[in-house]
């Protein structure tokens, strides 16, 4: 089976403040039936009020990103899925859910993850 990433920038989810609750609703629902179905691996969002860091190799730690990662928030999910198709439903099913589109990747296969 393949892993795929299933992700939306935060300023994509726009919508009135009141609705926030439903969408919340959707979306966990959305996670508890990925879940019973054995797909999910991993989801969250980007903590964004904490601001990223470089660690080096040597430990060292530096207030920086990559100049093409600066922009790194929002919302990710991981799915383990056998085939792309699959991935396409699910990424609908979370659109819908967060009402906004999602950028879906596939991950390279490696034998030890």
């Amino acid at each position: 089976m393949t892993k795929y990433l299933i992700s939306f920038p935060s300023s994509a989810m726009v919508f009135p403040d009141e609705d926030l609750p439903a969408v919340s609703a959707a979306a966990h629902a959305v996670v508890r039936e990925a879940k019973a179905a054995g797909v999910w691996v991993f989801g969250g969002g980007i903590e964004e009020s904490v601001p990223p860091v470089m660690v080096s190799g040597n430990g060292t730690v530096t207030e920086a990103t990559y100049p093409q990662t600066r922009t790194i928030e929002g919302g990710y999910t991981i799915l383990e899925l056998p085939s792309r198709g699959d991935a396409i439903q699910w990424a609908a099913k979370i659109a819908a859910a967060c009402r906004c589109a999602q950028e879906l990747r596939e991950f390279m296969y490696d034998p030890e993850s």
